[in-house]
Formats: structure tokens, C-alpha cells, sequence
């Protein structure tokens, strides 16, 4: 008995063998800094949560409310619950497996085929506790196992993706409305003076004071307007359809004062942080889980060149009657110890084995070019951050020139020192700077927003899922 228990602990220790590869982290394709200078040194390691980040309550109200209801973060979600499901599974394997089982058979035997030329009835019943269990000798089934797991991780890392991607993107659309709406605004009152200019101009020419030519040329700036008029419509109603879509059911503003675009509507980004920062990405991180899984698919390759050991036993009672069934002298058992050792598979094996290791050569690859990806995004974002601050200065510089372009040209229309076509190209310039500078404020905050996604986005408040699923395993 005691050389039974301790044959049995030699090879419960053996099972904790492992064939996987040791995983080192590929060294990183891109600068340790975005750009060289002492101003881009390491200042802060954490974002601040989206909701400290986007501090109009109307939109922090529906991204709330989008991260409940939108449709892809479920089906994420639920792929997430699946590839912990497979997990559990393929984690069961390295444990034994118990079976109980009861049967009954009772048979008549024609008197044809029987010794005593009569018909024969015989009866046999069993009751059995059955166990198998596959000695992971070379770790192949853990090697699967930890393929699953990371599986499961890489599935929970696109998950995330899904988030902030669905936050950036509630975000985009919201201010995408907000601006559409600002730019309809403008283009309404902008019209409206346009109506009024053409009107004035129509009763001068029907007293002969203007001619047909600015007649023409008013009502030509009229129509221009009606047509910016109606795509502006279309442009806040497919925003409302959108983010409609993103909120995940029917929505309405609630907010009576929400921020203007020219508020202060996003925080401030940190600056300085270093390009360790992308190794927290979830595109990153799940692009390393799958890296890891491919690695822990060579050691399950590896082990399958070794034997498999196998151990099948069972214990029960067995009786021609159904009330003997637990009586006195009924017990069986049954152990069968099996070993299969592979011979000859006409290079099944090795062709495995070698496809387990170029799959992790292309991952390697496929994860390096996420990181390169991923730090051009934020060098691009850096770059906007700067350029968008020049540019919406110099446009709104330009928009006070063309405020008062235009009042010098109404100015000396009316005492008949300038011609129409001047005040009608002042006019024409002030509408155009005015919707320069919604759309290049749009602009800047869509970059600062995407800059935000780029370096991961924020703080969830979410547990991590690696140490959940190690504690539970």
C-alpha cells in the first residue's frame, strides 16, 4: 500500500512538467521617448478616468448610459464569457474524471438456442464508479491549458479595446453634433442676412439703382447659403442617428446649459509620459496574450512526441438480481493502466511542432507592429496638439479681420464709396471664417480625444482579470 501512495506522488509531481518555452518580451521596435528633449521625460504613469477627462455632464450622462446598452461591448462581453467557458473546459482535463453509472439488462432466450431446448430469462445488473485519469507527465494538457487562458486574457483585453473605443467614440459624435448644430446656427443667421442684403438689392434694381448684375450676384450668395443650409440639416440628423446607435437606444438631451465648444470641455492630457505607456494598451496587451498563447502551443507540441500515460479504474457491484444488487459478495473492480507512445506519424508531429513555432514567429511580428502602430498614433496625436493650437489662433485671428472687413465694406457700401461685389466678398469671407473656426475646434478636440485613446484611454475601475482567473484557478 505505502509503495501504491508514494508511486502515485512520483507521478503527481511529475504531471507538473512543462515543455513551454520561457517567454521573453520582444524588445520594444520604438524610442523609449515620443521625441528627444528633456521636456518628454517620464512625469506621469496613470490617465485620468473618462470621466474626469470629459467634463461636459451631458456626455459623461450618454457614455454612461452607451457602456450599458451598446451592442458591440456585449457581443464582447459575451465572447469574453465564451473563451472563459473553453477555459474551464480544457482547464478540467488536468484534474481526473469521475463517472457513476448504473445499468440493468434482462434478456429471454428462445428454447431454440438454449442447452435445455427451453426458453431462459436471465437478469444482470450493475452499479459503478468509474475514474480516468491522463497522467500529464510533459505538461501537454497544462500546455493547453495555458493556451486557453491567455486566450481567454486576449479576449478580455479586446473587450476592453471595445470600451474605449466606445467612449472615444460616443465622445467624437457627440461634439461632431454639437459643432454640425453650431455650423447650422451660423449658416441660418448667416442666411437670413443674406435674404435681407438680397431684398434691399431687389428694390434698388426695380428703381434702378442696382444693377441686374448684384442682383444676380446676391441671390447667388442666397442659394449658396440654402445649400450649406440643408447639408447642415443632414449632417445633425445622421449625427443623432449615430450616436443614437452608439447610446444603444433612443436618446434626448437633457442637459439645459451643456458645454460649448469653446469651453473647456476636455481636460488636460498629461505631457511627458513615456512610451512605456503603450505596453498598457489593450491592443498591445492583447496581442502579447496571444503571443503568449502561441508560445504555450509549442510546449503542448513538444510533449506530444513523449508517451501518454493514462489510468482507468472502476468499482461497483454487479448481480442477476436487482435486490442482490448491494448484497454481501457483489463488489467488483477493474484497474486498467494504458501507455501510448508515438512511433511512426509520417512527420505529423514534427510538421506541429514546426507550425506551433512559426505561428509564434508571426505573432512576434504581428505584436511589433501593434507597438509601432500604436506609438505613431500617439506621436501623430502629440504633433496635432500643437499644430491645432497654432492653427485655431491664426483662425481666429483671421475671423476678427474678416469681422471687420466686413464692417468696413457695409460701412462704405451704404455712403457709395465701394461697389456690392465688396461687401458681398466680405460677407462671403466672414461665413467661411466663421465655419473655419467650429470646424477647427472640432478638429483640435477630436485630436485630444483620439490622443486619449491612443495612450490607452482610462481608469474603468475594473479588477484585473489575470489576477480573478489566477486566484480562482
Amino acid at each position: 500500500m505505502k509503495r501504491c501512495v508514494l508511486s502515485l506522488a512520483v507521478l503527481t509531481a511529475l504531471s507538473g512538467c512543462s515543455l513551454i518555452p520561457e517567454y521573453e518580451r520582444p524588445a520594444s521596435p520604438v524610442p523609449a521617448n515620443w521625441t528627444e528633449g528633456a521636456d518628454q521625460r517620464l512625469e506621469q504613469t496613470q490617465l485620468i478616468g473618462w470621466r474626469s477627462f470629459f467634463r461636459d455632464p451631458e456626455l459623461q450622462r450618454l457614455i454612461g448610459v452607451a457602456l450599458e446598452n451598446n451592442r458591440d461591448l456585449r457581443v464582447a462581453a459575451l465572447n469574453v464569457q465564451a473563451t472563459r467557458a473553453l477555459y474551464d473546459i480544457q482547464g478540467a482535463e488536468v484534474y481526473p474524471q469521475v463517472d457513476a453509472n448504473g445499468n440493468g439488462t434482462r434478456t429471454r432466450t428462445p428454447g431454440d438456442l438454449s442447452n435445455g431446448g427451453e426458453h431462459r430469462i436471465s437478469s444482470q445488473y450493475s452499479a459503478t464508479l468509474g475514474v480516468s485519469w491522463e497522467l500529464d507527465l510533459f505538461g501537454r494538457i497544462r500546455s493547453l491549458r495555458e493556451q486557453a487562458l491567455q486566450d481567454f486574457l486576449a479576449s478580455d483585453e479586446a473587450r476592453r479595446g471595445v470600451q474605449i473605443s466606445l467612449v472615444a467614440n460616443v465622445a467624437s459624435t457627440y461634439l461632431t453634433l454639437q459643432a454640425d448644430q453650431a455650423l447650422l446656427n451660423v449658416t441660418a443667421d448667416t442666411l437670413k442676412a443674406f435674404e435681407e442684403s438680397y431684398a434691399l438689392t431687389k428694390r434698388s434694381n426695380e428703381v434702378g439703382v442696382a444693377s441686374s448684375l448684384q442682383l444676380a450676384q446676391a441671390r447667388t450668395a442666397v442659394e449658396s447659403a440654402r445649400v450649406a443650409l440643408s447639408r447642415y440639416e443632414r449632417q445633425v440628423a445622421q449625427d443623432r442617428n449615430a450616436l443614437t446607435v452608439l447610446v444603444g437606444q433612443p436618446w434626448s438631451a437633457t442637459a439645459d446649459n451643456p458645454l460649448l465648444l469653446d469651453e473647456q470641455v476636455l481636460a488636460e492630457l498629461p505631457v511627458g509620459l513615456s512610451s512605456e505607456v503603450l505596453y498598457r494598451r489593450p491592443d498591445v496587451l492583447q496581442a502579447e496574450h496571444q503571443l503568449l498563447s502561441v508560445n504555450a502551443s509549442i510546449g503542448a507540441a513538444k510533449a506530444a512526441f513523449f508517451p501518454s500515460i493514462s489510468l482507468t479504474g472502476a468499482a461497483g457491484t454487479a448481480s442477476s438480481q436487482l435486490s442482490d444488487l448491494f448484497g454481501s459478495g457483489s463488489e467488483y473492480w477493474t484497474f486498467s493502466p494504458s501507455i501510448s507512445v508515438p512511433i511512426f506519424r509520417a512527420g505529423a508531429l514534427k510538421a506541429s511542432l514546426d507550425y506551433a513555432e512559426i505561428s509564434r514567429n508571426q505573432q512576434v511580428a504581428q505584436y511589433e507592429g501593434v507597438i509601432q502602430s500604436a506609438f505613431r498614433e500617439v506621436a501623430d496625436g502629440l504633433d496635432a496638439r500643437k499644430t491645432y493650437v497654432e492653427q485655431l489662433t491664426a483662425q481666429r485671428a483671421l475671423l476678427e479681420a474678416s469681422e471687420e472687413y466686413y464692417r468696413l465694406a457695409d460701412r462704405r457700401y451704404n455712403i457709395g464709396v465701394d461697389s456690392y461685389l465688396t461687401l458681398l466678398d466680405a460677407q462671403r469671407q466672414l461665413f467661411e471664417a466663421r465655419q473655419s473656426v467650429i470646424s477647427d475646434r472640432l478638429g483640435q478636440l477630436l485630436s485630444e480625444i483620439s490622443l486619449y485613446k491612443a495612450l490607452g484611454g482610462g481608469d474603468f475601475a475594473e479588477p484585473g482579470t489575470e489576477q480573478a482567473v489566477s486566484a480562482e484557478g
